[in-house]
C-alpha cells in the first residue's frame, strides 16, 4: 500500500487488512471443520462449525462499520478506495462462505441423524473440498501479498472445482439408478457438492478483487486468459 502523509490513515488500512485476514482464518477453520463432521459425523465438530457462523457475522459488521468510519474521517483518494470497495467485497463473500459451511454442518447433521450412510457416498466430496478449501487459501495469500500474480493462478483453479462438480453429479446419479434406497443420501451429498462449489466461486471473487486493488482494472467476467494476462503486467 502507498503511504500517506497522515500515518493513522496507514494504521487504519492495515488494521481493516489485518481484520479481513482474521475473518478469512475463521471462515477456513470453520469450512474445514463442516466438512470433516460430514463425512464423520462427529457431533462436536459440527456444532462448532455452526457456532462459528455467529463469529464470522460479527466481524462482518465490525469490518463494515469500520469501512464507514475511514470513508467518512480520512476521505480516501482513487487508490484507497479501490481498496476499500474491494475490502468491501471481500467481506461479503467470506460472509457467504461461512454461510456455504454453516449449511454443509446443518447437513452433516441431519444426515447422521437419519441413518448411518454409506461413507463411500460421502466420501465423493473430500476431493472437491480439499479443491475448494486450498483454492481460499491461495485467494486469502493473495490478499494478504496484495499479489495480482497469485490471485490469478487462485483464479485458475475455479476450472477444476466445476469439473470436480460435474464429475460428482454423474456419480451420484449412478448411485441412484442403481440403488433407489440411495436417493435421499445422495441429494444430501449433492447439496453438500454444491456448497463447497460456491465456496470455490466466493475465493474467486477474493482473487478477482485483489487484481483490482493491484491493477486497478475489475476483471470479473472476463476470460482466464486475459485476467492472468492482466495479473503478469
Amino acid at each position: 500500500m502507498t503511504e500517506h502523509i497522515s500515518k493513522q490513515f496507514d494504521q487504519d488500512l492495515e488494521a481493516i487488512r489485518s481484520r479481513i485476514l482474521q475473518m478469512g482464518g475463521l471462515v477456513e477453520a470453520q469450512t474445514r471443520l463442516a466438512v470433516g463432521s460430514y463425512l464423520d459425523g462427529d457431533t462436536a465438530r459440527i456444532e462448532q462449525a455452526i457456532a462459528g457462523d455467529t463469529k464470522v457475522n460479527d466481524l462482518e459488521i465490525a469490518i463494515d462499520d469500520e469501512l464507514r468510519q475511514v470513508i467518512v474521517r480520512r476521505q480516501p483518494a482513487a487508490s484507497d478506495l479501490r481498496l476499500i470497495m474491494a475490502v468491501s467485497k471481500t467481506v461479503t463473500d467470506l460472509e457467504r462462505i461461512g454461510d456455504e459451511a454453516n449449511k454443509v454442518a446443518r447437513m452433516a447433521r441431519e444426515i447422521h441423524a437419519q441413518s448411518r450412510p454409506k461413507v463411500a457416498r460421502l466420501q465423493v466430496i473430500n476431493h472437491l473440498s480439499d479443491i475448494s478449501i486450498g483454492m481460499l487459501r491461495k485467494a486469502l495469500d493473495a490478499f494478504a501479498r496484495l499479489d495480482a500474480a497469485a490471485a490469478a493462478h487462485a483464479i485458475a483453479e475455479d476450472a477444476a472445482i466445476d469439473a470436480e462438480f460435474q464429475s460428482i453429479l454423474r456419480q451420484l446419479i449412478t448411485f441412484m439408478m442403481e440403488d433407489p434406497r440411495a436417493i435421499s443420501t445422495s441429494i444430501s451429498v449433492i447439496w453438500a457438492a454444491k456448497a463447497f462449489e460456491r465456496i470455490g466461486d466466493h475465493a474467486k471473487n477474493i482473487a478477482e478483487q485483489v487484481i483490482y486493488v493491484v491493477k486497478g482494472r475489475d476483471v470479473r467476467h472476463t476470460p482466464l486468459a486475459e485476467v492472468q494476462r492482466e495479473a503478469m503486467r
